[in-house]
C-alpha cells in the first residue's frame, strides 16, 4: 500500500464506523425499551394484531440475519434454524413461519434466550458493516434500521393493549404525562392547492411506498392548526356521537355496534361520572387540553362529520406540512398519527421490488387507510413528510388522532389569510438586532377588546375627539357619497366609529369591514347585519396594507375609504406614504378616502394616553405576547415584560415597547429567543402629524385634500382624499 492511499482507508473506516454505530445505536433503543419489563410481560399476547415484547425483538434480529447476514457475510453461521419459521412475519418467500394469532403460544425460546440471539447477530453485523459493505448492503441496512425503529413503535403499542388487559393496570413507567395549557380554539389556516407534487424528493432513506413523486392536484382548502382535543371528543360522546348513525360510516356503525365503543379506547367513566384512560404511565384521568388517542378512522370520520368538517386527504395534508403557510400548523408529528381520507394505494408508477424486499409494503396496499405525521411515541428522526402509515379502518390500538379540514369557498378564497404569517413576522421580528413586533398583531378578538376598553380611558383622548368630530362632519361626509356605493373600512376592529357614518349614509349599499382577525370581523359583522338588515356587510379578513382585491359584492361601485383612529400614525412616514398609495389602488380612481390623523401636542397629553393608570393599555401592549404562547406555541413569561410608553421629540411619534425585566430566554418554532435586562420589543409607533405634512404626504400618494376638519384642543384631524 503506497502512502497516497492512507486517506482514502481512513475515510473508508471512519464510514465504516459511523455505520456500525448508527446500527447499534438503533438495536440499543429496543433493548431499553424490553428492559423494563419481566420475562412473563415479554412472552403475553394480548390480541390477533399485537405481538409479544420479546417476538419483536426476536423478529427484527431475524430481519438482519435473513436479509443481511445470510446472504452478505461469508461464513455467517445461523443462529437457530428453527428461528426462521418462528420469527418471521409475512414474508412469504422466505418460508411458512407461525400464525400471527398464535405467537403468544411461543414460550420458547425465553427472552433471555432472544437477547443472545441480538447479540449473536449485532457481533456478525459488525463485522459486515466494518468490511467494505456494498451499495446493496448500505441499501438493505438502511431499510433494517427504518424497520426495527417501527417496531419500537410497536412494541409500546402492543405493550400498552396488553397491560390495560390486566386488573392491575400496571405502568410501564413512572413518568406523569405532561401538564397541559388550555387548548386555543381552533384555527383553520388556508392553502391554495392548485397542481402540486407529493412524494419522497430524496436525498435520504424512505421507503418504497413513498414513491415515486408525483403531482397531485388540490382544490383550496383548509387544514386545522392542531389536533382534536380529549375536550372536544367529551362535547361529541356528551352530543351523542357514539349513538347517531347519522354520522358515521355504514361499515362504522356496524363496527361500534359490535365492539361497543362509546368512548376512546382505553377511555372508561368511573363511578363518579369523570373519565379516565389508561396510558403507559398507568390509568389517568382524562386530560381535556391533550389530543385525543386511539381512535379509528370511522371514529375520526363520525367526529369529523359532527364538527361539520372532514378528514384532509394525504396529499392536502403533505402539501400543507411543506408549504410556508403550513409553519402555522402545530403537532404535526410529535402528538399523535393523524387519519386521512386517503385509501392506502400504491402511487402512479409504483413498482414493488424483487424478491422477498418487495414484499414489505406493496402488498398491503387494500382495505386500510392512510396516517400522516407521528407520535410521541415514533422513535426521534423516524418520519418525514411524505412519510405513509396505515391501518385498518377500524383498528384502534396504534397512537392515532385527528386534524379536520374543510373545503375552501369562493369568499373564503376572497378571505384566505396571506402567505407571510404571524409566525414568520413574529420570529423575523423578534431575531432582529433591535427587536420588534408588528403592531397588527395585537388585534385577535381579545386585542380588539382591550383597545375599544381604551377608547374609553379619561386618558385617551383621540377616540372621543375622533368621535365628536365625526359627528359633527358626517352629514359634510355624506353628501360626497353617491347612491348605492360601497364603504370600506381599513383595520374595522369592532366597527365602533363606523355606525357614525353608517346612520348618515342610507345611500349605502355595501359595507366591507377589513381586518386581520377573523373571530372579531364576524362579531362585528354579525351585529352590524343585524342592526341595519337593508345593507350589504362583506367582510375580508385580510392584512389591510397587503389587500389586492374588494369582494365581489363591492367591486363596480362608487367606494368610501375610511380609516378612523388614527392608525395611520402607526406607520413610518414612508410606509405611510405606501399604504396612502396601495388603498389608492385598492378603492379605486374616483374613490374618496377618510382618514383620521392625530395632531402633534404636548407629551403631558400624549404619554398618559399611551401609559394609562389602570393599566389597559399595557394587558393591550402584552397580548402581542399572549397571541405568540396561545397560536405560535411559544413560552414568553407575560409576568416578566413591563409595558413603557415614551414620546420620541426627534421622530415626532408615540412609541410603545415591552421591557424585559431580566435576563432570560423565550422559545419559538424551536428558536431561542435571549433578552437581557432591559432590552426592549418594540411593539408600536404613533407618529403625530402637523396638518401640513399630512397634506404633502397625501399628495405624494396620489390624492388631493378634498377637505378637512379639525377639532379644537386636543387638536385631531380627519382628512377627505380625493382619488
Amino acid at each position: 500500500m503506497s502512502p497516497d492511499d492512507t486517506p482514502s482507508r481512513e475515510a473508508s473506516e471512519a464510514r465504516a464506523i459511523a455505520l456500525a454505530d448508527r446500527y447499534l445505536a438503533v438495536r440499543r433503543r429496543t433493548e431499553s425499551l424490553a428492559r423494563p419489563l419481566s420475562p412473563e410481560d415479554q412472552g403475553a399476547q394480548s390480541m390477533p394484531d399485537a405481538s409479544p415484547v420479546k417476538w419483536h425483538r426476536a423478529h427484527t434480529a431475524w430481519f438482519f440475519e435473513t436479509f443481511l447476514l445470510t446472504p452478505f457475510l461469508p461464513g455467517y453461521r445461523v443462529f437457530d434454524p428453527a428461528f426462521a419459521y418462528l420469527f418471521n412475519s409475512y414474508y412469504e418467500a422466505v418460508g411458512p413461519r407461525q400464525p400471527r394469532p398464535l405467537r403468544g403460544l411461543i414460550t420458547r425460546p425465553s427472552a433471555e434466550e432472544v437477547g443472545a440471539y441480538r447479540t449473536h447477530v449485532d457481533a456478525a453485523m459488525v463485522r459486515l458493516l466494518t468490511t467494505s459493505p456494498t451499495a446493496e448492503v448500505i441499501e438493505r441496512l438502511d431499510l433494517g434500521l427504518a424497520h426495527e425503529e417501527q417496531h419500537q413503535e410497536l412494541i409500546l403499542m402492543d405493550l400498552l393493549h396488553l397491560f390495560a388487559q390486566s386488573p392491575l393496570e400496571p405502568a410501564y413507567r413512572e413518568t406523569s404525562p405532561p401538564d397541559r395549557s388550555a387548548a386555543t380554539g381552533l384555527r383553520y389556516l388556508a392553502f391554495e392547492g392548485g397542481l402540486i407534487e407529493i412524494g419522497d424528493d430524496g436525498p435520504g432513506f424512505a421507503f418504497d411506498n413513498e414513491r415515486p413523486r408525483h403531482k397531485v392536484y388540490l382544490e383550496p382548502y383548509r387544514l386545522a392548526d392542531r389536533l382534536v382535543t380529549n375536550g372536544e371528543w367529551l362535547a361529541f360522546i356528551e352530543d351523542g356521537g357514539y349513538r347517531r348513525p347519522d354520522l358515521w360510516l355504514s361499515d362504522g356503525w356496524a363496527a361500534i355496534n359490535e365492539q361497543g365503543w362509546d368512548a376512546p379506547l382505553y377511555w372508561r367513566r368511573e363511578e363518579n361520572g369523570a373519565w379516565t384512560v389508561m396510558t403507559l404511565s398507568g390509568r389517568r384521568p382524562v386530560d381535556p387540553h391533550a389530543p385525543v388517542g386511539h381512535v379509528s378512522y370511522y371514529e375520526a370520520a363520525a367526529f369529523a362529520a359532527w364538527s361539520g368538517r372532514r378528514l384532509p386527504t394525504e396529499a392536502e395534508w403533505e402539501a400543507a406540512v411543506r408549504a410556508p403557510e403550513g409553519q402555522g400548523l402545530r403537532q404535526t408529528s410529535d402528538e399523535a398519527w393523524q387519519w386521512t381520507a386517503s385509501p392506502y394505494g400504491a402511487y402512479p408508477g409504483f413498482k414493488p421490488g424483487a424478491g422477498a424486499l418487495g414484499e414489505y409494503n406493496g402488498k398491503f396496499m387494500v382495505n386500510q387507510m392512510v396516517l400522516r405525521g407521528g407520535a410521541a411515541e415514533t422513535p426521534p428522526g423516524h418520519t418525514r413528510p411524505s412519510y405513509r402509515n396505515f391501518f385498518h379502518p377500524a383498528q384502534r390500538w396504534a397512537f392515532t388522532g385527528v386534524r379536520l379540514a374543510d373545503d375552501m369557498s369562493a369568499l373564503d378564497r376572497e378571505t384566505a389569510t396571506p402567505a407571510a404569517t404571524f409566525l414568520e413576522d413574529a420570529l423575523a421580528g423578534l431575531t432582529a438586532d433591535r427587536k420588534t413586533l408588528p403592531a397588527k398583531y395585537f388585534y385577535d378578538a381579545e386585542g380588539s377588546r382591550l383597545f375599544e376598553a381604551i377608547c374609553d380611558l379619561p386618558e385617551y383622548y383621540p377616540t372621543r375627539t375622533e368621535t365628536a368630530l365625526l359627528r359633527r362632519i358626517a352629514p359634510e361626509i355624506a353628501a360626497r357619497v353617491m347612491e348605492g356605493a360601497a364603504l370600506v373600512e381599513f383595520g374595522s376592529g369592532a366597527s365602533t366609529k363606523t355606525r357614525i357614518l353608517l346612520d348618515a349614509m342610507p345611500q349605502l349599499a355595501v359595507y366591507v369591514p377589513i381586518d386581520i382577525s377573523r373571530s372579531a370581523l364576524d362579531e362585528a359583522s354579525e351585529a352590524l347585519r343585524r342592526d341595519y338588515p337593508g345593507l350589504v356587510v362583506a367582510p375580508l379578513v385580510d392584512d389591510f396594507t397587503r389587500a389586492v382585491r374588494l369582494p365581489a359584492a363591492a367591486r363596480g361601485r362608487p367606494v368610501t375609504g375610511f380609516f378612523p383612529g388614527s392608525t395611520i400614525g402607526n406607520f413610518a412616514p414612508a410606509e405611510a406614504e405606501d399604504f396612502l398609495r396601495g388603498a389608492h389602488g385598492l378603492l379605486g380612481d374616483g374613490a374618496m378616502f377618510v382618514v383620521g390623523v392625530d395632531i402633534a401636542k404636548s407629551p403631558d397629553v400624549l404619554v398618559p394616553a399611551y401609559d394609562d393608570a389602570q393599566g389597559v393599555t399595557a394587558a393591550f401592549n402584552r397580548n402581542v405576547l399572549v397571541r405568540i404562547n396561545s397560536e405560535l406555541g411559544g413560552d414568553f413569561d407575560l409576568d416578566a415584560f413591563d409595558h413603557r410608553a415614551v414620546w420620541n421629540a426627534e421622530e415626532s411619534r408615540m412609541e410603545m415597547h415591552l421591557v424585559s425585566r431580566v435576563d432570560q430566554t423565550a422559545h419559538l418554532a424551536g428558536r431561542e429567543i435571549r433578552f437581557n435586562a432591559g432590552e426592549t420589543i418594540h411593539t408600536e409607533n404613533s407618529y403625530k402629524y402637523a396638518p401640513e405634512m399630512f397634506v404633502e404626504l397625501a399628495r405624494r400618494a396620489g390624492w388631493k385634500v378634498a377637505a378637512r376638519w379639525v377639532s379644537d384642543s386636543p387638536s385631531f384631524g380627519v382628512f377627505a382624499l380625493a382619488g
